[in-house]
């Protein structure tokens, strides 16, 4: 019991993964199908395991167990892949259980309790919560909260956070699948995404993590009984993608097509710094002109075409589609 007058600040974060990962917490990492889940986890993990910062957050991290019910070839060679691409973490604290578990009943997580001593490792894995299941059902709230309780159960015997790989269901924009009760229980949430992203979508005590972008590298690890090549992959940075811009339509349509044609006939480059470099401007009174031929401003009074020309430009103008500087004009697309 603490009294108010004693209560101050916590400001030491007790995170495995800063910004994404709390010691002793409970996550999911979910996404579609073939979106790379599995390879995030492993790459998580192994930074983990080895101490080393993850896609540049700091990591205070330990011996990582690696519940892989989905094994077998595939969870060795994304292994062996990662150790051949970072050879500086082959040697890494890292155990790998290539086994299911039953986590809806209970004896399953207390033999994992009892094969791990207390404090012995930082994080525990089990990939994936559908492998993990048992008899139980994801989508039911009762044997959801059962799966939850054992995993409660070895975080808190072991002093391992455990993070849970899960999938989508059809719209992967509804987020993981099953029982809400399995999103309320976890601390945090982490969807990897088809478009090669890494989102944080819940964190319980920690500031949202800014999002990740990632790829997969094809590695060949050798060739089969047949002479094929055996390959995996292994997760690299990625540059975020330029954002789409929406096609235009109705009036500000009109418009830009009055700017390409003014642009056309009457374009030409201007010097300074304020101006795009070998890209042609227009004076606006050229762009108003064309306006009125293609329609946007003709038949009606000059208060009301004046007007209208105004709205066009402006709307493109917050639309980031055109920029305007000493009564000169250029599209902003020519600048990609």
């Amino acid at each position: 019991m603490l009294k108010l007058a004693d209560i101050g600040p916590v400001l030491n974060l007790n995170y495995l993964v800063k910004g994404w990962l709390s010691r002793r917490g409970l996550s999911m990492l979910y996404g579609p199908s073939n979106a790379g889940k599995t390879f995030v986890a492993l790459d998580l993990a192994m930074h983990v395991a080895a101490n080393k910062p993850w896609r540049g957050c700091k990591v205070n991290g330990g011996p990582v167990l690696y519940i892989a019910a989905e094994g077998g070839a595939g969870v060795r060679n994304r292994l062996a892949a990662f150790k051949r691409e970072h050879p500086e973490m082959a040697s890494a604290d890292f155990v790998l259980l290539p086994i299911g578990l039953d986590l809806h009943g209970q004896l399953d997580a207390l033999a994992v309790c009892e094969a791990l001593p207390g404090d012995a490792f930082a994080l525990t894995v089990i990939d994936t919560l559908a492998r993990s299941m048992g008899a139980g059902d994801e989508n039911t709230a009762k044997d959801a909260a059962m799966f939850v309780r054992n995993c409660d159960l070895i975080r808190e015997v072991t002093g391992a956070h455990v993070m849970v790989v899960h999938h989508t269901g059809k719209d992967e924009d509804r987020g993981a699948r099953g029982s809400s009760a399995l999103r309320a229980a976890v601390d945090t949430e982490i969807n990897v995404t088809s478009e090669g992203e890494i989102v944080c979508k819940k964190q319980r005590d920690m500031a949202y993590a800014d999002t990740l972008h990632f790829t997969l590298r094809s590695v060949t690890l050798g060739v089969d009984e047949d002479g094929d090549p055996v390959t995996s992959a292994v997760v690299e940075t990625a540059e975020p993608p330029k954002p789409k811009r929406k096609p235009l339509s109705g009036k500000n349509e009109v418009a830009m097509q009055a700017l390409y044609d003014a642009l056309r006939d009457h374009g030409e480059v201007k010097s300074g710094d304020l101006y795009p470099h070998n890209r042609k401007v227009v004076h606006i009174d050229h762009w108003r002109e064309a306006c009125g031929v293609h329609g946007l401003t003709s038949g009606v009074a000059d208060s009301s075409a004046r007007m209208a020309f105004k709205r066009a430009k402006d709307k493109l103008m917050d639309l980031n589609e055109v920029r305007e500087f000493g009564e000169y004009v250029w599209r902003v697309q020519d600048e990609d």
